[in-house]
């Protein structure tokens, strides 16, 4: 096996063509320096010195070897600088996942906000349901996400962006989306188009128990995994929904959204998440800029909503 020492003392002798130079480069003895040479050429198997009293000239597989030696060092170096920039949290690889609908039009400021201020990072992005992030981050193929789920199942850790209401979407052609003012009541025997269980328990299920409180039984018509989805189902005409108010944020030409006073109580939150373990020394500062990329993102275009403290 090669040595960098050797390798190191080597390359200055090539140079140097004087072991006494040399010795006097390394800050080390002649006898101990010509160890190192033998050593190196027992090991490659192969003379790369010719020495005499007088002078010490490199053979022919001694100019080859030198060139990679050089080469060889390069990389040590560079090996050596990356893995302690990584450490420090200056370079390396970071992967975020989000959903879509939560920072519709704020992804790409994030992104460039987040490459000005950290340049030498790659960061990769994983678009997908909250509930899969969850696992994502478990199994490390994500270091950082941003989901819509609360409470945090066991080894995730949090911090609130932001808390927004939930809405009525309506297709437009629906006589309710004419109505100048609506209550929940207005969802009794409708038809209705609910979050999937699977995918999306939490919202599921809050809409379902707001419902039964105040004794509203929609005509349940479909039930889809994602907000994107439902709200496709809507601009179609096939049904109504309860979606979070950002999502109105994502463009479509039939639907109508308006605001019922019973659903106060019912919001959404949107979360900053990270696996607790995660041991990525580019985390949390990565975590840092993009908190506060949201936060100032979501205060500048809506205002109104509860934007999480410092």
């Amino acid at each position: 096996m090669l040595e960098l020492g050797q390798l190191n003392c080597f390359i200055v002798v090539a140079e140097e063509l004087s072991f006494r130079r040399a010795a006097a480069r390394l800050h080390m003895t002649q006898p101990p320096l010509s160890r190192q040479i033998q050593m190196l050429e027992h090991q490659v198997g192969v003379k790369l010195l010719d020495r005499s009293t007088r002078s010490v000239t490199l053979t022919a597989a001694g100019r080859a070897f030198l060139a990679e030696a050089r080469q060889l060092l390069e990389l040590a170096a560079n090996a050596t600088s990356n893995a302690q920039r990584i450490a420090a949290g200056e370079l390396g690889n970071l992967t975020f996942s989000f959903v879509s609908c939560a920072i519709y039009h704020y992804l790409p400021t994030l992104i460039d906000r987040m490459q000005q201020l950290h340049p030498q990072i790659a960061i990769h992005l994983r678009e997908m349901p909250s509930m899969f992030q969850f696992n994502a981050l478990r199994l490390r193929q994500v270091d950082m996400g941003i989901v819509r789920v609360a409470p945090l199942p066991e080894g995730i850790a949090g911090r609130q962006l932001l808390k927004e209401p939930f809405v009525l979407a309506i297709p437009s052609g629906h006589p309710l989306a004419h109505q100048p003012e609506l209550t929940l009541s207005c969802l009794h025997h409708q038809p209705f188009i609910n979050y999937e269980v699977t995918s999306w328990r939490p919202f599921h299920d809050m809409i379902n128990l707001t419902l039964s409180r105040h004794g509203v039984e929609p005509k349940y018509v479909h039930s889809i995994g994602s907000t994107v989805a439902i709200l496709s189902l809507v601009n179609g005409g096939l049904g109504l929904a309860l979606v979070p108010a950002r999502s109105a944020d994502i463009r479509f030409d039939k639907v109508v959204f308006r605001t019922l006073p019973e659903l106060k109580d019912l919001y959404s939150e949107l979360l900053l998440v990270w696996h607790q373990e995660n041991d990525n020394p580019l985390l949390q500062p990565l975590l840092d800029t993009l908190y506060d990329s949201v936060q100032q993102a979501i205060h500048e275009r809506h205002p109104q909503m509860t934007v999480a403290a410092n």
